[in-house]
């Protein structure tokens, strides 16, 4: 029988991460760094400030090694794959992280109304959060079913399992904005749920495990009239007011880090939520 420790390491584990230089993929790095593993992140564009920025000394750390890769094109994945093979070994495990939202200062267009939300955005954010997905599975799920063992880890979101209450967002149309959380990012979230169960079934017999694991917001330094409105949805109370009981980062690597240790090793074709009791309610 595995002691506790032992049953958490990923001290024998290379994962790959995607989109490491992003908030949680940040404390992603590092926490999965402190759990032992060897960390091969994958971003379309690579520098050594860029490391340096989001990951401090780790980023001179010869356990963490940054390749470029966009994650929409295979080839692209595929040459990362053999870089990260010959720098840290074969991959044992998979984080899809990487995934694209409309930021605050995308054009109005992409936030109005439903229905003339542009099909472009739609477009770009399917491609890199469902095809993208699709991908990183395809090419290093493969790798991981041929050396017989693995677990991919792909990131969800409460958008992805219920529709955006868009009265958090009322407070923007008080502002004179036409405001409305956009459909593409929900949809996308969504769509991974039965990726996730399809790869589960599929490689079962290759003793590789695919799960997912379903976000709430994170903090961010939001506006705090969201921020207020946020907070009556979640039933978990913390000694954190600065937060309005919204998500850190380093509140996912508990449930990721475990997804992809022995611990989890009969979970397959899963979820687990880390969302405050948001989808209790």
């Amino acid at each position: 029988m595995s002691t506790a420790p032992a049953l958490f390491s990923l001290e024998r584990e290379t994962i790959v991460v995607t989109g490491g230089y992003g908030l949680i993929g940040r404390a992603l790095v590092s926490g999965l760094h402190g759990l032992g593993a060897r960390i091969g992140v994958i971003e379309p564009r690579v520098s050594e400030a860029q490391s340096e920025a989001a990951f401090g000394a780790l980023a001179k750390n010869d356990r963490i090694g940054v390749f470029a890769a966009d994650v929409t094109k295979r080839d692209q994945l595929e040459a990362a794959l053999t870089e990260i093979k010959a720098q840290l070994g074969g991959p044992t495990g998979l984080v899809n992280n990487a995934a694209l939202d409309s930021p605050p200062d995308a054009p109005i267009s992409e936030n109005g109304p439903f229905e003339s939300y542009p099909e472009e955005s739609w477009d770009r954010v399917m491609n890199v959060n469902v095809k993208g997905v699709f991908l990183c599975c395809q090419v290093f799920g493969a790798a991981m079913a041929q050396s017989g063992r693995g677990a991919i880890v792909n990131v969800s979101s409460i958008y992805g399992a219920v529709s955006p209450d868009q009265a958090l967002y009322e407070f923007r149309r008080e502002d004179g904005q036409e405001f409305y959380k956009p459909v593409a990012y929900s949809a996308s979230k969504s769509a991974l749920y039965n990726l996730t169960r399809y790869v589960a079934v599929y490689w079962g017999p290759k003793n590789v495990r695919a799960n997912t694991v379903t976000f709430a917001g994170v903090f961010n330094n939001q506006d705090p009239r969201f921020l207020e409105a946020y907070a009556r949805k979640i039933p978990l109370r913390r000694d954190k007011p600065q937060l309005r009981n919204m998500a850190e980062p380093n509140d996912y690597i508990g449930a990721i880090g475990f997804l992809l240790s022995p611990a989890s090793s009969y979970m397959t074709g899963a979820d687990i939520r880390v969302d405050g009791g948001f989808m209790a309610v």
